[in-house]
C-alpha cells in the first residue's frame, strides 16, 4: 500500500477517529481528571485532593449497598435475561403455527419506552389495586406493598428488566439461527441424535460467538440500569433497590457532589472494562467463527 492509499484510507476513518475520541475517550480521561479534583463551589474553584473522593466514596455505606444491589441485580437478570432469549429464539425459530405473532409479541417490549414500561408495571405492583394483588384476593391471598416493601422491591425490578430485555436479546440468537445451515440437523438426526445432543454438541458451540456479543451486552445494561428506578422505586425503600447508576446520578445532580460522582465513575467504567475483557479472552476461545 503506498503513501496515497495509507492516507485514503486514514481519511475514511477520520470521522469514525474524531467521534470515538470526542464522545468516548476525551470524556474518560476528564472525568479521570476530574475524580482527583474537589467539586468546585460559586466562590472556590475545585483543587487537587488526590484520593480523596476515592476514600469517601471507600466509607460510604450506601454506596456499598449499591454495589452489593447491583450484584444481586446482574446476578439474576443476566443469566435469565439471556436463557430466556435463547429459550424464545429456539421455539419461534422452527415451524409452528403463529410463528410471526410470537416474534412480534416477545420483541414488543424492547420498542416500548422505559418510561412507558415502568408505567405499565406499576399498574400491575400497586397495593389493593394492582393486577397482582387483584389475582392474589382471588385466592385469598393478602394484599402486599410490592415495590414498598425492602424483601420485594429489587426483586420485582429484576422481573421488568428481564421483560423487556429477554426480547431485544433473542432477536440476536434468531439471526444466529437462521444463519446456520439446516444440513447439521438432516445430519443429526440421520445419525439418531436427540434434540438435547444436537443443541449441546452443535447448536451451542455455534452460537458462542452471539452470546459472547450478548452477554458482554447484558453486563453493561445490568450496570447502567436506571430508567426504572425513577418512575418505580427512586432507589428505594430504605437504598433497597439503589443501584451504581443511580447513586451516581443523586451524588452527580441531587447532592451536585462532581468529584465524587467522577469517581463512582471511574470505578464504575473499570469495572465494566475488566468484565468485558474477561469475556472476551475467556469466552472467545470456545467460539466457532
Amino acid at each position: 500500500m503506498n503513501a496515497r492509499q495509507q492516507a485514503h484510507a486514514w481519511l475514511l476513518l477520520l470521522p469514525a477517529v474524531v467521534l470515538l475520541l470526542a464522545f468516548t475517550h476525551w470524556p474518560a480521561l476528564a472525568t479521570l481528571i476530574d475524580s482527583f479534583l474537589s467539586t468546585p463551589k460559586p466562590n472556590r474553584p475545585s483543587v487537587f485532593v488526590g484520593l480523596e473522593n476515592y476514600a469517601v466514596m471507600a466509607d460510604d455505606p450506601i454506596f456499598w449497598q449499591a454495589v452489593r444491589n447491583n450484584l444481586w441485580f446482574a446476578a439474576v437478570t443476566i443469566p435469565f435475561s439471556v436463557g430466556t432469549a435463547l429459550a424464545m429464539a429456539l421455539w419461534i425459530n422452527g415451524k409452528i403455527a403463529g410463528r410471526g405473532f410470537l416474534r412480534l409479541a416477545y420483541f414488543t417490549p424492547t420498542v416500548l419506552p422505559m418510561i412507558a414500561v415502568a408505567n405499565i408495571w406499576l399498574f400491575f405492583y400497586t397495593p389493593d389495586y394492582g393486577l397482582l394483588d387483584q389475582i392474589g384476593g382471588a385466592f385469598g391471598l393478602p394484599a402486599h406493598n410490592w415495590l414498598g416493601s425492602t424483601s420485594t422491591a429489587l426483586a420485582c425490578v429484576m422481573v421488568v428488566t428481564i421483560w423487556k430485555e429477554a426480547g431485544f436479546f433473542m432477536i440476536f440468537y434468531l439471526a444466529a439461527l437462521q444463519g446456520i445451515n439446516p444440513s447439521l440437523r438432516e445430519a443429526a438426526a440421520i445419525e439418531g441424535a436427540s434434540r438435547w445432543f444436537f443443541f449441546r454438541r452443535v447448536l451451542w458451540p455455534l452460537l458462542m460467538p452471539t452470546t459472547i456479543f450478548v452477554l458482554v451486552n447484558a453486563v453493561i445494561n445490568a450496570f447502567r440500569m436506571v430508567d426504572h428506578l425513577f418512575v418505580m422505586t427512586r432507589g428505594g425503600p430504605d437504598n433497597a433497590t439503589t443501584l451504581l447508576l443511580y447513586h451516581l446520578y443523586e451524588v452527580g445532580f441531587k447532592f451536585w457532589d462532581q468529584g465524587y460522582a467522577a469517581a463512582i465513575t471511574m470505578v464504575l467504567l473499570f469495572s465494566l472494562a475488566t468484565v468485558a475483557l474477561v469475556q472476551f479472552f475467556v469466552l472467545d476461545r470456545r467460539a466457532h467463527y
